[in-house]
């Protein structure tokens, strides 16, 4: 597992060995159960079943001002890892029985469209290119590794992602939707998305693109903001203007967060997934408590 000690990895390798799954992770640090990727560069890939890549530094860090190397760093970070694996995973003697990919926003913002995993995308705005070449790095000759796609929305669980930065004005009662708060926000429960991976991983029916989103994905940004007042106990009314949100993560990387999709998971629920936290009431709710 490439990115196995972030947020997301965190959970899905508790999840994975609470299945009686063994994890290795992929880092840059060496350490107990870990390889790191100059090892995996030189001596190629370790015997395994499945390989998995989460790794990607994070785009919204409000730390790290938008200029051409942290967009360097943003590119690299997925093109590179995603590479690395599927050059090892293509050269292995016994290769894996599946490579799953978790990328992210392809689709274009619209406050009309629906999207699901067959719509087109990929080709509007720096990240949805950075997804389109993503998922081409990933791509490997011939049929016998099942390959697997999961286009993820916003992660919302305990001590990280998205609700990380969100939770102190929100407790203050300072919270609010984001612009204009009619734009789609498609976003998933951290258990869930850790649920999708493992289901990808388990189930040799599953392969292509899976939306990594929640099937109740028509909330919009200001619902969004009004359901996690709620599960806090607390108004949620100030709306953070667009220009302040400019102002923070430069024009580009603001659309992510002023824009969004309707996004619906419509593979995702044909492949026989059963959803945790379908519903952002009961989802935020765990979230907080």
């Amino acid at each position: 597992m490439g990115g196995g000690t972030g947020f997301i990895g965190t959970a899905l390798s508790q999840l994975l060995k609470a299945r009686g799954h063994e994890v290795k992770v992929v880092s840059r640090q060496p350490g107990p159960g870990r390889i790191t990727w100059s090892e995996l560069s030189r001596s190629g890939l370790p015997l395994c079943d499945v390989v998995i890549n989460l790794a990607g530094e994070n785009i919204l860090n409000p730390l790290r001002r938008w200029n051409e190397s942290f967009q360097k760093e943003v590119l690299s970070s997925r093109l590179d890892t995603t590479h690395l694996l599927a050059n090892a995973i293509a050269k292995a003697s016994h290769p894996p029985q599946a490579w799953i990919l978790v990328t992210g926003a392809y689709y274009q913002p619209s406050l009309t469209e629906e999207y699901d995993e067959d719509s087109p995308g990929g080709d509007f705005d720096f990240f949805s290119n950075l997804v389109t070449k993503w998922e081409a790095a990933a791509r490997l000759p011939g049929e016998s590794t099942r390959q697997v796609v999961v286009r993820s929305g916003v992660v919302l669980g305990r001590g990280g992602g998205a609700i990380s930065h969100m939770l102190l004005p929100f407790r203050l009662g300072l919270g609010g939707p984001i612009g204009s708060g009619h734009q789609f926000f498609p976003w998933i429960h951290i258990g869930d998305l850790a649920g999708i991976l493992n289901h990808a991983l388990e189930a040799n029916h599953v392969q292509g693109v899976l939306n990594g989103v929640a099937p109740a994905s028509t909330t919009t940004n200001a619902e969004f903001a009004q359901a996690l007042g709620a599960a806090l106990g607390r108004p949620a009314f100030i709306p953070v203007p667009s220009t302040v949100v400019q102002a923070i993560f430069g024009r580009e990387r603001a659309i992510m967060l002023l824009e969004g999709q309707k996004v619906v998971p419509r593979r995702t629920l044909a492949t026989g997934y059963q959803y945790s936290f379908p519903e952002l009431g009961a989802a935020l709710k765990d979230v907080v408590a």
